[in-house]
């Protein structure tokens, strides 16, 4: 760290030199501010002596700094190389000579001294300092800045207005490369230096930023960064487009000139801070602004996620019969723009919807899947690019069309006027591209790293993480302690529901994506977490599942014949199926005692009966899968509870039940209550209780630190999922307790997400990273008048007869003719809304948007600006502001008077 108590005072001087000030000056540097710290750790009073004698992007040759300093022109050019490799002056070499200049702090000195590795690596604290540089400058700026004249500016995506109106080669991305011969490519200068603070927030910094002519040659001669090719640059470009960034450069090189092009995240950019903490984009915008066009949009929410300064959100699109109240927004322009106008938790406070909510089925649906989206495509027949989209967010499409619990549609705004769109049904036509090899999506893996993962147990929320960690690059293990994969898919759901064709179909592509596999591997028993961990795995994810059957610890509970629903589940799974003789009793009303009965009477030539605490209306099983059950002959008994279960020599004879009167008490806490004088006896010949389920640890949690809750899941960080073992992370039935596949994958995204973070030097588990918050609009108020009643598509209904004599799965798939007819009766009730003020025009959301709903409209006419004048643009425009402020001022008191 900086002593300050030692002040070097050659170095302060060149700090005033660098920034245009007087040292002692009300404006001048002092030890305490930014321009200082950076360069006191790094350059000695001798090197920055030589530096006082550089000029203003004015190339000196140690010649003529040497007569000036007083130096000999060796010990001069030493010490001036000294100075270029530190970062504190640019270097070329210029008609056969090495000549030095200084520069303008940002864009300038503070990249060029922290993409030093060597420098930051020493000393952390230059990250620091340039992060403390743009927050002691960016509330100076704010509205102070015409459009085109700040430091930086965004250069929009090329393909986002390739076509438009207007549009100028300065403009366009190409133009640079083009113009230019000489390229290096570095690490990014602000995510290095959020890196070092512990701040990263998931975007790497190697090697994605370009530079051109003369900065280029500076990067490659002092170690900053490698040449490439004029060809290798365009493909950086390209790369860096396919991951969501977006480009900014340097801008005070004149009117359609710039020596570097950056490639953006808006949650880590300096530049693009300014537009998102103090809410002043002008100072980095381009020329262009987002429009929405609302006919065609979706609201699929891949623009708004990709959106650096969350200039788009999802909001509603049908009609309501109270219009919205709209309120006009202050702009920094005209308006005193202190700290009650900020955003400074930028970082962590990214909406995905306005207010008012968005479409229901994205909402509802745990992944948050862009339903809309893969209707749209859908319709239009476009069934790769649907399937694409469906597995941005869920890995497991097919899986999930056969046993989703269709969140979605049950809050469907369609379900409002008739019936709600079959959309599981839609997604499952889409996902039969995803069983067959020759048309199943495998994604293209984004990066290489050599960090070596582990995920322990198959289930869907260790497939899900598995998927994504292997698209970002990882090198990931997935450990089995069964003979087979899928966890809980394989073995707790049958195969009428599931096929294990459909679940090793899509298992195949995490093979095709480089994950390895390994099962009858239990750890705890056959390697330890410490014995990975020493074989460089570099982070773990606990998602072995509730793979547990629970007892009701009623007596006569441990009797030959009474099994667990879902041991029983596994055996039949395993081909293991016990011996069903004679009249067979399940205990549970919820979808597994369903499964459980079913399986039960497919392997038993007895009689199935359920016995449920529960009403038929109350039962916690879909209503679809009690009409199968229904339809199969199994006979369910309401409202009765055990009380005990009867043996004789070991072996079970039945079951006493007791009428059950209710199961909440009054504040809605499950508490049965029974008439002790209605009892009924059962005869059985097997019990199958099929009341829950419960996490089997075994000795997985060995010389670990992970504390348990009551009911045996992992106490883990809600938004980061990370236990009390840092290296520890956890998703699926652990974490939350049983729930359904669908959340279990949505936790294996998020899982992903932060191992991604916390296996990557610097970089934070929470900064940056998109709270999901999609949330529904409030339908009371919408016009659904002139809808259409077109019927709802549906699949023949399975014969209950046949089905119970088979373990496949009988049940149809929408034919094209259908999907074309369900796919018109969506509503396409979100849309994506743009704030134009917080756009910076930088097209990354066209990028992503499939439907043509999203292009960007020239606003402004700046080509870029000089430094050698910029200076008095500046002033003029800031004068103009504080005088359209002080003419705003009285009208704004008038309107709060009649306002209150």
């Amino acid at each position: 760290m900086i002593d300050n108590q030692i002040v070097k005072d050659k170095v302060l001087d060149l700090a005033n030199k660098i920034s245009r000030t007087k040292r002692g000056s009300k404006s001048g540097i002092t030890i305490n501010d930014p321009e200082y710290q950076i360069l006191a750790p790094i350059l000695s009073e001798e090197m920055a002596e030589v530096a006082l004698c550089l000029a203003l992007r004015k190339p000196l040759s140690a010649a003529e700094v040497a007569k000036q300093c007083g130096k000999s022109e060796e010990a001069t050019a030493e010490l001036l190389w000294q100075v270029a490799m530190m970062g504190a002056a640019f270097v070329n070499e210029i008609d056969g000579v090495d000549k030095y200049w200084i520069d303008v702090w940002v864009p300038g000195h503070m990249e060029m001294i922290v993409n030093n590795k060597d420098l930051i690596k020493k000393f952390p604290e230059l990250g620091a300092a340039f992060d403390a540089f743009g927050k002691k400058k960016g509330p100076l700026a704010a509205g102070n800045i015409p459009v085109g004249s700040g430091p930086m500016r965004v250069i929009p995506i090329q393909t986002s207005i390739d076509g438009g109106t207007k549009n100028a080669s300065y403009e366009e991305v190409a133009k640079y490369l083009n113009n230019n011969d000489l390229f290096s490519l570095s690490d990014c200068a602000c995510r290095t230096s959020r890196e070092a603070m512990g701040e990263g927030c998931g975007h790497l910094k190697e090697d994605i930023c370009i530079q051109m002519g003369h900065a280029a040659q500076y990067y490659i001669r002092t170690g900053r960064g490698k040449q490439i090719s004029r060809e290798e640059a365009f493909e950086v470009i390209r790369k860096a487009e396919e991951n969501g960034l977006m480009h900014s450069m340097p801008n005070f090189d004149g009117s359609g000139e710039t020596h570097a092009i950056c490639n953006c995240c808006g949650c880590g950019c300096f530049a693009l801070r300014l537009a998102s903490q103090w809410q002043n984009p002008d100072m980095v915008r381009s020329n262009y602004v987002v429009k929405v066009d609302a006919e065609k949009c979706v609201a699929c929410g891949e623009c708004v996620e990709v959106c650096p300064t969350n200039a788009l959100k999802l909001g509603q699109k049908l009609c309501t019969t109270t219009p919205a109240k709209t309120t006009k927004r202050e702009l920094p322009h005209n308006t005193h723009w202190g700290e009650d106008k900020w955003n400074v938790d930028y970082r962590t406070n990214k909406q995905v919807v306005v207010d008012t909510g968005s479409s229901p089925c994205k909402a509802e649906c745990p992944a948050h899947i862009g339903i809309q989206g893969y209707i749209k495509l859908a319709a239009q027949g476009n069934y790769a690019q649907a399937l694409e989209l469906i597995k941005q967010e869920n890995p497991f499409p097919a899986v999930c069309g056969r046993i989703c619990p269709k969140k979605c549609e049950s809050d469907c705004t369609r379900g409002d006027i008739d019936h709600p769109v079959a959309i599981d049904d839609i997604k499952k036509f889409i996902a039969q591209q995803d069983l067959d090899a020759q048309t199943r999506f495998v994604p293209s893996i984004k990066h290489q790293y050599d960090k070596k993962i582990a995920i322990i147990g198959s289930g869907p929320a260790g497939l899900s993480c598995a998927y994504f960690l292997a698209i970002e690059g990882y090198q990931v293990t997935v450990f089995e302690k069964q003979p087979i994969l899928g966890g809980m898919l394989t073995l707790g759901i049958p195969s009428y529901r599931l096929e294990k064709d459909v679940i090793n179909a899509e298992i195949d592509v995490l093979r095709a994506l480089g994950v390895s596999f390994k099962t009858g591997v239990e750890i705890g028993k056959d390697i330890s977490l410490s014995e990975l961990k020493n074989q460089d795995y570099r982070a773990f994810y606990l998602a072995i599942g509730a793979q547990s059957g629970r007892k009701l610890g009623l007596e006569g509970e441990d009797a030959q014949g009474v099994i667990t629903g879902v041991d029983f589940l596994r055996q039949v799974n395993l081909n293991n199926a016990p011996s069903l003789t004679g009249k067979v009793i399940v205990i549970g009303g919820g979808n597994v005692a369903i499964d459980v009965a079913r399986t039960a009477g497919r392997i038993s030539a007895g009689k199935v009966e359920m016995f449920t605490l529960e009403s038929r209306e109350n039962m916690p099983a879909h209503l679809e899968e009690v009409h199968e059950a229904l339809a199969e002959s199994i006979t369910i008994n309401n409202g009765w509870g055990p009380r005990r279960i009867l043996s004789n020599n070991g072996k079970v004879t039945g079951v006493e039940f007791a009428k059950c009167l209710s199961t909440l008490d009054e504040h809605g806490n499950f508490a049965p209550r029974f008439d002790e004088n209605t009892c009924t006896l059962v005869e059985a010949d097997t019990v199958l209780i099929s009341v829950g389920q419960a996490m089997d640890w075994g000795n997985v949690l060995s010389d670990t630190k992970l504390i348990l809750n009551a009911n045996q899941t992992v106490q883990a960080d809600p938004q980061t999922f990370q236990t009390h073992d840092t290296d520890i992370f956890v998703g699926g039935d652990v974490l939350t307790g049983p729930r359904f596949a669908i959340d279990a994958i949505a936790q294996g995204k998020e899982g992903a997400i932060s191992i991604h973070r916390y296996v990557q030097h610097g970089q934070s588990l929470v900064l940056g990273r998109i709270k999901r918050d999609y949330r529904a609009f409030d339908k009371k108020h919408l016009n659904l008048d002139g809808y259409d009643n077109t019927p709802r598509q549906t699949i023949e209904q399975v014969n209950g007869d046949e089905a119970k004599k088979t373990f496949r799965d009988l049940r149809g798939t929408f034919t094209q003719a259908q999907v074309q007819q369900e796919t018109e009766r969506c509503l396409g009730c979100g849309v994506a809304v743009a704030d134009e003020f917080m756009c910076v025009g930088c097209g990354a959301c066209t990028t992503k948007c499939k439907f043509g709903a999203i292009s960007l409209v020239r606003a402004y006419d700046a080509d870029g600006a000089d430094l050698r004048t910029v200076k008095g643009v500046i002033i003029k425009h800031a004068l103009k502001r504080k005088v359209r402020i002080a003419v705003n001022a009285p009208i704004k008191r008038i309107r709060a008077m009649f306002t209150d």
